[in-house]
């Protein structure tokens, strides 16, 4: 079965940057969609970024565009998450899962999540 495994996070001060890893077991790893979700405080989780089997395609929320990047190496069945100029909106505890694309957006697919990985972003 799939296991989930988020590292990286930290309290940092807005403005800075950040850099999450995600590993994932499994066979199918490099051929699905990943990405990224995060749940904050008294919120529903949301998606933040997905990228493609090949890397060729990335998605955004529009609140993170420009700011952060999504990237893989599937040869290390990790995703990451390259996180810049960081808000106190971002703060959030932060998980990885395969990603689809429905009609309400993309979701998970996974539906066992990892323990994510918290990121605090100071004023």
């Amino acid at each position: 079965q799939v296991q989930l495994t988020e590292s990286g996070g930290r309290l940092v001060q807005a403005g800075g940057s950040l850099r999450l890893s995600c590993v994932a077991s499994g066979r199918t790893f490099s051929s699905r969609t990943m990405g990224w979700f995060r749940q904050a405080p008294g919120k529903e989780r949301e998606f933040v970024a997905a990228i493609w089997w090949n890397g060729l395609s990335t998605f955004y929320r529009d609140s993170v565009k420009g700011r952060f990047t999504i990237s893989r190496d599937n040869a290390k069945n990790t995703v990451y998450l390259q996180m810049n100029s960081l808000k106190p909106e971002d703060t959030a505890v932060y998980y990885c899962n395969a990603a689809g694309f429905g009609s309400s957006g993309w979701a998970p697919q996974f539906e066992s999540w990892g323990q994510g990985t918290l990121v605090s972003v100071s004023e």
